[in-house]
C-alpha cells in the first residue's frame, strides 16, 4: 500500500513539473508564454514577411488573430494577441496588438 502511495506521488510530481518546461522557438530562443516582450525582435520578425505558420512556430504564445477568426473584447496588456495585416499573398506585414 505504501509503495503505491509513494509511486503515486512520485508521478504526480513528474507530472506537475511536466508543466513547466519552457519550449524554445526554432531559432532557439526562449518561449514566452505571456506574450512578447522584445518589441524590436518581434518588429524585425514581422519585416520578414512571415506566413502564418511561421509566425505560429515563433511565437506560439501569441494569438494569431487571422480574418475570420472570433474573437473577445477583452483588453490584454501583454502582447499576446496580434491581429495581423496580410498582403496578397496571405503574409503578414504589418498590425497590431489588442
Amino acid at each position: 500500500m505504501r509503495t503505491r502511495l509513494l509511486a503515486f506521488s512520485i508521478l504526480g510530481v513528474a507530472v506537475a513539473l511536466a508543466g513547466c518546461h519552457r519550449g524554445t522557438r526554432p531559432d532557439g530562443a526562449r518561449v514566452d508564454k505571456n506574450g512578447v516582450s522584445s518589441m524590436g525582435q518581434f518588429e524585425n520578425f514581422v519585416a520578414t514577411h512571415p506566413t502564418p505558420e511561421q509566425f505560429k512556430s515563433m511565437y506560439p504564445g501569441v494569438q494569431l488573430m487571422l480574418p475570420g477568426t472570433v474573437s473577445t473584447m477583452e483588453i490584454r496588456y501583454d502582447n499576446s494577441r496580434f491581429f495581423p495585416q496580410l498582403d496578397k499573398d496571405d503574409r503578414i506585414v504589418g498590425g497590431d496588438f489588442h
